[in-house]
């Protein structure tokens, strides 16, 4: 059965070494709202996250709201195990899908093919899957022989249809959204909504962070407000003011 449980999960992330003394002195005299601090070992660190918990269920379709810097992307790298936590316990169980920053680890020099490939072997898959993946990726992200040639020959938009493509190619128990994603031209928006809500259907635990109050209203029946790192709400309707 799927679930995911953070315990009292909180996050610092090192900024400066313990030379920048100057700069870390005008940011410590600065408003941080406790966020800006020493570690032991003298070095810079930003508390990203602080003391955060709950527990997730099949159903469960999670929305994150708050303001810019309030922890929602940091949350889901820590959910999806791209960082690790200060202290604090993530539990999860079943195949996690993470949909964050698609650009993110493109080899421009690569070609399409191979970061393809590439992509999929950081995921975790077997040669088998991703042999499997290959048709799904050429037919949707619509990119023909582009496919044989460096990415650095690509627009944006090609890449994170790219992108966009080989991160949706598999099936999950757990889903990770940092935004509703919308890439490419209005024809292929539509393929790529429709094959996010066909995923969202699918996968039995949802976490997607969005800015936008439709976003959430729309494709989430449980809500965490995160501000300067702490959850201040979790709720099962969203207020007004988010």
């Amino acid at each position: 059965m799927a679930s995911l449980t953070l315990d009292h999960v909180s996050v610092r992330i090192p900024v400066f070494g313990p030379d920048s003394w100057s700069l870390k002195k005008a940011l410590l005299t600065a408003s941080t709202g406790g966020k800006i601090g020493f570690g032991t070992t003298g070095v810079l660190e930003v508390q990203a996250l602080n003391n955060v918990s709950f527990e997730l269920k099949p159903g469960d379709r999670l929305g994150l709201y708050g303001p810019n810097g309030s922890g929602k992307t940091t949350l889901l790298r820590v959910m999806a195990g791209i960082y690790a936590p200060y202290s604090g316990t993530v539990h999860s169980e079943g195949e996690i899908t993470s949909i964050l920053d698609l650009a993110l680890g493109v080899d421009p020099t690569a070609t399409g093919y191979e970061n393809a490939r590439l992509s999929a072997m950081l995921m975790g898959r077997t040669q088998a899957e991703i042999d499997q993946m290959m048709p799904y990726v050429e037919e949707f992200s619509e990119l023909g022989d582009y496919l044989k040639l460096p990415v650095k020959t690509y627009s944006s938009g090609m890449t994170m249809r790219l992108a966009f493509a080989v991160a949706t190619a598999f099936g999950a128990d757990i889903l990770l959204m940092d935004e509703w994603i919308a890439v490419g031209d209005a024809k292929f928006v539509k393929k790529a909504e429709a094959r996010l809500a066909e995923m969202v259907e699918s996968t039995k635990i949802m976490v997607l962070a969005s800015h936008s109050r439709d976003t959430l209203k729309r494709w989430c029946n449980r809500f965490v407000c995160l501000e300067k790192g702490r959850v201040t709400a979790i709720t099962d309707e969203l207020p007004d003011e988010a």
